[in-house]
């Protein structure tokens, strides 16, 4: 192996040899440990430690780092104490996620580490919002995102790609090549000779770098990141490299031909520069003994403090805390002056005035720029905000909240739209995975708001209609918030933003037009968890939200006899059991009124509630009514059929006379 050391000294070369051996002198100890059952699961970076340590003695430590399972050399550049990373690979508190994950599955805002999740490829627009975020904040910095081979075969690598060079984020998309996805050959991953020749098709700077060699590792990275600094772009670096251990230990590697074992391990970057510095009198024996006994040192020394360390006690109460970054609501009434609004202007009127009160907050989405958006919410935006700062994306969901994620890691606040709430499946793994559990895994708050146009009614057919609320019901660490009139759509829209953490915003399509209402013209906000009780009487207690609301109210408007009380739940999560329980208290029955289809909706879920705490106050079973058990049909008189709009009132007299 070749190194061409011009322009570097003795100091830098020295402190590149310290880089890459300090991980494998570490590996090398785990492996053992793991033999030996004081650790459960390894997955081996040996033979590709000139890559991690290379990108990132490249990088100021003010920049951000996100890698991947082999890149310890990331967490010892940037010099976390080591009994902290053996801590986190232990379980144990003194880790970065309080025994919550494993492995290299964490980030850290002290040393600028964004971890990965399982699922790969979110990370990469991960790194494109915090490469935004930079560029807003004019900060000339570099992003440096780690992914495998075989994760550019998921549909995140295209879409994180593709989104920063339409928007021209300085992001380094590091790809380490290392010959097999776990023990799929590159093969059979993709069909075209490198990586990096695909940098062309998203008009993006490639390179092909020889990731064995810790010398052309740090210089090539070193000219780029500077270079990116001052004209701020996206680069794609593919790493030739292998990986001469299994996917992870259990593994093995019988599927790799020994001849190809063979040849590279003699392209061992470790030992290669250790030989060449030595060769060259660079190194001396003694200065490498003394260097390797200090490793052994520091490893030891912070294996006893890991290994003196208690296993992490369970806490209920911590582990639901932990849940969601808390949020003190501060009420702000705007209660002045009123304007009689439709409920499609009171959400226009929340963001305007969110944006002008958080004056970095950045909404992002299909056509809402120019256009307005699909429902024209955000019509004449730019020319008030700018196009910083209210974006129009590629059709690419999964990306922009991931996006939305990487600018929250950067202190940024920010708005996604779904143009209909459906496509929310094209986004749908990072945000039950990674905006979901971000905060419970270690700390870092989703700071993100999606707005979700839905529901039926305007015979938009089975992919423009959905009202798929129980989706988000179900994940911890989500918000979600689904009001029926425009008071409510702008104060807990207001909140929405208010709070840190991830939000699904529902917004009936069908309402958006139909509906109004005196809303304050002011900005004001309104608290979670706090239903809303319209109607009070004495015989029935109707629970609904959403457009299903205005049934339950026609209804009653259509047979004043019915003495009931309608409450609004207005948030489903968090969800305001006491004054569902209070009412049904009264008025010894209840009945779910719900748009969404029945099985798995969030009626049955309140159902059991209210027989779990309610039993004995009941005079008659709890009724849920919803819609059929089929998509959305299109034709309308299908469509009415489908609603349970009109099976409400036969359901509620049943109920009545039981």
């Amino acid at each position: 192996m070749e190194y061409h050391i011009e322009n570097l000294d003795k100091d830098l070369l020295i402190q590149l040899y310290k880089g890459i051996l300090k991980p494998r002198m570490i590996e090398e100890k785990m492996l053992i440990l793991l033999r030996q059952g004081k650790i459960s699961k390894w997955f081996s970076g040996i033979g590709q430690e000139a890559i991690a340590v290379g990108v990132t003695m490249a990088l100021n430590k003010e920049e951000y780092i996100l890698p991947m399972h082999r890149n310890l050399g990331v967490f010892t550049t940037r010099e976390i104490p080591l009994h902290r990373l053996f801590g986190q690979w232990q379980g144990k508190a003194s880790g970065f996620t309080k025994g919550r994950d494993r492995s290299f599955h964490f980030g850290t805002q002290d040393y600028k580490i964004v971890g990965m999740i399982s699922h790969l490829g979110p990370q990469l627009g991960v790194a494109d919002g915090i490469a935004l975020a930079s560029k807003l904040k004019n900060k000339n910095e570099v992003t440096a995102v780690f992914t495998g081979e075989g994760g550019t075969s998921e549909g995140d690598f295209h879409e994180a790609l593709n989104v920063a060079s339409v928007w021209q984020l300085p992001v380094l998309f590091c790809v380490e090549n290392n010959g097999y996805g776990l023990s799929t050959p590159t093969k059979e991953q993709y069909n075209c000779e490198n990586i990096a020749d695909r940098g062309l098709g998203y008009g993006m700077e490639s390179h092909i770098i020889d990731g064995n060699n810790i010398v052309e590792v740090y210089k090539k990275v070193d000219e780029l990141a500077q270079s990116v600094r001052e004209n701020p772009r996206p680069i794609l670096l593919e790493f030739k490299t292998f990986r001469m251990r299994g996917h992870e230990e259990a593994s093995g590697v019988k599927y790799v031909p020994k001849e190809l074992m063979e040849a590279w391990a003699v392209k061992d970057p470790v030992l290669n520069f250790e030989t060449f510095l030595i060769e060259n009198d660079l190194l001396s024996n003694s200065e490498n003994t003394t260097i390797k006994a200090e490793i052994i040192t520091e490893i030891n020394k912070g294996l006893d403090i890991a290994f003196a360390e208690e296993p992490v006690i369970p806490d209920e109460t911590n582990e639901l805390n932990d849940v969601y970054q808390e949020f003190e609501y501060e009420g702000v009434d705007g209660l002045e002056k009123y304007d009689d609004i439709r409920f499609v202007d009171a959400v226009s009127d929340a963001i305007k005035q969110s944006m002008q009160q958080h004056d970095d907050l950045v909404i992002m989405g299909q056509d809402i720029a120019e256009y307005g958006g699909a429902f024209k919410i955000t019509k004449g935006f730019v020319e008030q905000f700018g196009k910083d700062r209210v974006r129009n994306t590629p059709i690419c969901e999964s990306a922009i909240v991931e996006a939305a994620m990487g600018l929250s890691i950067a202190g940024i606040k920010s708005i996604v739209e779904m143009q209909f709430a459906d496509f929310v499946t094209s986004g749908f793994n990072p945000v039950v995975n990674y905006l979901a559990k971000s905060h419970y895994r270690w700390g870092q708050q989703a700071d993100v708001v999606i707005r979700m146009p839905c529901g039926g009614g305007v015979a938009a057919g089975p992919f423009h209609s959905q009202t798929n609320e129980a989706w988000f019901t179900k994940t911890p660490g989500l918000k979600v918030v689904y009001p029926a009139f425009p008071y409510d759509a702008k104060g807990l829209l207001t909140t929405a933003i208010n709070d840190p953490n991830p939000v699904l915003f529902f917004e009936h399509k069908g309402l958006y037009r139909s509906i109004r209402q005196e809303v304050p013209a002011d900005y004001f906000t309104l608290p979670f968890g706090k239903a809303s009780v319209i109607r009070e009487g004495q015989d029935v207690t109707i629970i609904s939200y959403g457009a299903a609301v205005h049934w339950a109210l026609e209804t009653l408007n259509n047979n004043t006899e019915i003495s009931a009380d309608l409450i609004d739940l207005r948030t489903l999560q968090p969800l305001d059991v006491e004054t569902i329980y209070q009412s049904v208290r009264k008025t010894g029955k209840a009945i779910v009124l719900q748009e969404d289809s029945l099985f798995g909706g969030i009626a049955s879920d309140i159902s059991a509630l209210i027989m779990e705490h309610c039993f004995e106050s009941l005079d008659a079973p709890v009724k849920r009514v919803a819609s059929m058990e089929t998509p959305i049909p299109f034709a309308s008189q299908l469509e009415e059929q489908y609603l349970s709009k009109n099976r409400f009132e036969t359901v509620l007299k049943e109920l009545l006379e039981y």
